[in-house]
């Protein structure tokens, strides 16, 4: 009561001159009769009209997965509240229950299942999943012409009419011994002679015309030229030269003359496979051979005999004699297996080997009056060699020695 007298009192116009001053703001607010003992209830949040209706009902957060409560249909496809992502695409805003998009639950039998997929398997069309089975008008996905042709059957089902049996001469009657025929009857519109039509007939007449004239073609063809080469090493005779000593790769070796009649004098048979390499002896009383066999011979050349044989069990590519007079029981052999093999013709051992190339020796050639020599692979380099010593003999030590050998020049060794 007392605040309602204060403010009683202060809107009766009594006050000091600023309460004067304030009197016209509060003009509107009539003082009530102090006898009447009535309060007055000012509301201080009126009701205010605005735009829409504020909604009170349940919200779901899309992100949860699980609903504590039971909500009903509009609630749980009502549209998101709140502002729109402007970056988002439209495949992005699209409503998504798994990572490659929405995905409705459909419950199909296994065996409509299975009989639509090999249906549209064998005849290219199927039932359109995406129609109610229940649904009287159907709807084909795939090849819709064949599905109205087929009358959308299956491949569990036929609506083929079944064909006539083809029906046989007459002639299962076994006691007619003369015309009984039993199942090797024919059938009745079998044909004994398929003659063929004026178009199929053309047509043989014009292939037959093609293979005549393409045989007559090639019996005047001339034969194919070609040509074999069977020589592999050629050696003339030392000192005289009127002998020419050759090996090929028919497994033989030739001793022909070079002037005159240039006959061939001797054939030389021994090897089983291709002779590689040959060399004569300073004299030419003797030669070497290699083959493919794995053997290096000792031949004489004046009558023919093989006077020794010679193995490691590698192949033997190329073959050379020392050329000392005092060495001449000597001989070195380039093998198959990077390795350079001494023999000695006398004892017919081995007597050093030679042993840092990285690929099969090819050729030997001596040099510095026979007391080195040097070799060629199919590694790509030359190695020079002290005779009798199993060491390399550098470049540069050989461009100290008193002798020119022009081969070298160019020479590089690895």
């Amino acid at each position: 009561m007392a605040a309602a007298a204060s403010l009683v009192s202060y809107s009766s116009g009594s006050g000091s001159d600023s309460e004067k001053d304030d009197e016209p703001r509060l003009s509107h607010l009539k003082p009530l009769p102090a006898s009447s003992g009535v309060l007055r209830v000012v509301d201080s949040a009126p009701a205010v009209a605005v735009k829409e209706n504020v909604d009170v009902g349940l919200h779901l957060d899309p992100a949860v997965k699980e609903v504590q409560f039971n909500p009903t249909y509009d609630t749980l496809f009502a549209p998101e509240l709140g502002p729109n992502n402007p970056f988002k695409t439209q495949q992005m805003a699209a409503p998504r229950n798994m990572l490659s998009g929405y995905a409705e639950p459909a419950h199909i039998n296994d065996f409509m299942f299975e009989q639509q997929r090999r249906t549209f398997a064998t005849y290219g069309y199927a039932l359109d999943p995406s129609l109610d089975i229940q649904q009287t008008s159907t709807k084909y996905i795939g090849s819709v012409d064949d599905a109205e042709k087929n009358q959308g059957l299956t491949v569990f089902e036929t609506g083929q009419k079944k064909t006539e049996k083809r029906r046989k001469v007459k002639g299962s009657d076994a006691s007619d011994i003369d015309g009984f025929l039993g199942p090797w009857a024919k059938y009745i519109d079998e044909k004994d002679v398929a003659k063929p039509s004026e178009e199929e007939q053309k047509e043989l007449d014009e292939i037959t015309a093609k293979r005549q004239k393409r045989g007559k073609q090639e019996d005047d063809k001339p034969a194919d030229e070609k040509t074999i080469l069977h020589g592999s090493a050629v050696r003339l005779f030392p000192l005289s030269g009127h002998l020419l000593l050759s090996c090929s790769m028919d497994c033989k070796i030739k001793l022909w003359e070079v002037y005159n009649e240039r006959r061939c004098l001797r054939t030389f048979i021994g090897h089983s496979k291709a002779v590689r390499d040959i060399c004569f002896n300073n004299a030419g009383t003797q030669f070497l051979s290699a083959a493919y066999d794995r053997y290096l011979k000792l031949w004489d050349s004046e009558t023919g005999q093989c006077i020794s044989r010679f193995t490691n069990r590698k192949v033997p590519y190329c073959v050379k004699f020392n050329p000392d007079e005092d060495k001449q029981n000597l001989f070195v052999a380039g093998m198959s297996d990077k390795k350079i093999v001494q023999w000695d013709i006398r004892s017919g051992e081995i007597v050093q080997e030679y042993d840092r190339h990285l690929g099969a020796v090819n050729t030997i050639t001596f040099v510095d009056e026979n007391r080195r020599f040097v070799s060629t692979s199919d590694d790509k380099s030359l190695r020079v060699w002290e005779w009798y010593v199993p060491c390399l003999f550098t470049l540069l030590q050989l461009w100290k020695c008193k002798y020119k050998i022009g081969a070298f020049a160019d020479m590089k060794i690895s």
